[in-house]
């Protein structure tokens, strides 16, 4: 298939710069892949119409499983300084002159490879080689609020990568992810437009994540309240945690022509003991799963399609790359945000709804305003 088979075009003040007031407010396109089945909506097209997110719960059956992503947005946003080879050589003869050596610098942390190694994203990382020193800092008020202490964290550049990746070896004791919160910034995807703000650190991050390691937010989840996870229970939905922390595998851009020859980076993703027991008691009594967000589907279809249809405890990566003609083993129903044109998300949707009604569907959501993307309102597709 070809890439311009998933283009669409977004009026540019479509897409949200702010989360909703609350979580709930946002709407929710409902699109049924089946034609026929459920009452017109107000176009009288019975397979795509407008609600709210907090309808959830009357979309959903009691014997439905909700599967949604627990894991954690880091603050993996820093902004530094390079401190080159040659002028760390210069720098230890004349260390007042170091701050005059170095030279402003963008990273985005993607991906964990062990206690102090990252993968990750440098801007402008064109130049920066192996050996190369990378210094952000932070300065915060001292307990009693009498003064300031600074905070720095230093990296090394040990090694080149694909996709233009640098690994990052981070030195020091301490936990990276404790330095991170102090130092950080939330990465807000580079449609929005302003830099991030304290209401980001809890708005770019759901009510249930806990394990941290994503880059990016597992954004379908951003609508569910504590309330809609009550209302869930008290309905007899059953709601399960799975992890996978999303990565350049989930965002990166998709440049091949052909698209069935593009690659993703891997992610890493859990399914614990508990969750798998749970999944598969629902899939032989027949239950609806309900995957809430891309990044469930790809961790519950990748550990299916590894185990002949169940699913087994694992921790481990995937690079699924779900297109159009997949066959899902596991996923009746998908609740997710609107995506980039000519994205692997987009492409996931299409394969899972068809191509034409996703299409369809969009057209309809221009038309009627709704808002796009991580801040944006949501699609529940049965």
């Amino acid at each position: 298939m070809k890439l311009e088979d998933f283009d669409y075009h977004l009026p540019p003040e479509l897409v949200a710069q702010y989360p909703a007031r609350r979580r709930e407010d946002a709407r929710m396109l409902v699109v049924r892949r089946a034609s026929g089945d459920g009452p017109p909506g107000p176009s009288g097209n019975a397979r795509i119409f407008d609600a709210q997110f907090r309808q959830l719960p009357e979309f959903l059956e009691p014997s439905d499983v909700l599967v949604v992503n627990n894991s954690r947005v880091l603050p993996a946003r820093l902004l530094g300084r390079r401190l080159g080879v040659r002028a760390q050589r210069i720098g230890k003869r004349n260390p007042a002159h170091r701050e005059y050596l170095t030279s402003p610098i963008e990273v985005l942390l993607v991906r964990r490879l062990d206690e102090s190694d990252w993968e990750a994203l440098v801007h402008p990382g064109r130049k920066v080689r192996p050996g190369e020193k990378l210094i952000f800092e932070a300065g915060q008020l001292t307990e009693g609020g009498s003064g300031k202490e600074s905070l720095t964290l230093e990296a090394e550049v040990v090694g080149h990568g694909e996709y233009g990746l640098r690994t990052l070896r981070f030195a020091g004791d301490g936990s990276l992810e404790k330095k991170l919160q102090r130092i950080g910034h939330v990465p807000l995807p580079p449609y929005i437009h302003r830099p991030d703000e304290k209401l980001d650190r809890l708005r770019y991050q759901t009510v249930y994540a806990r394990r941290p390691g994503s880059v990016a937010a597992p954004t379908a989840g951003l609508h569910v309240t504590r309330r809609m996870l009550g209302e869930l229970e008290k309905r007899g939905i059953e709601v399960i945690k799975v992890t996978l922390h999303v990565g350049l595998g989930t965002f990166q851009p998709v440049h091949e022509s052909q698209i069935e020859q593009h690659t993703l980076h891997p992610e890493q993703f859990e399914v614990s003991p508990e969750a798998a027991a749970r999944l598969n008691h629902a899939l032989e009594e027949k239950r609806r799963v309900v995957a809430v967000g891309t990044t469930s589907v790809r961790t519950l279809e990748h550990v299916a399609a590894a185990h002949r249809g169940r699913i087994a405890p694992e921790n481990g990566e995937t690079q699924l790359f779900i297109l159009p003609g997949f066959r899902f083993r596991v996923v009746g129903g998908l609740l997710t945000n609107f995506h980039l044109p000519r994205t692997t998300l987009l492409m996931l949707v299409s394969a899972f709804a068809g191509r034409e009604l996703i299409l369809a569907a969009y057209e309809h959501a221009v038309r009627e305003r709704y808002r796009f993307y991580s801040y944006g309102d949501c699609m529940l597709i049965l």
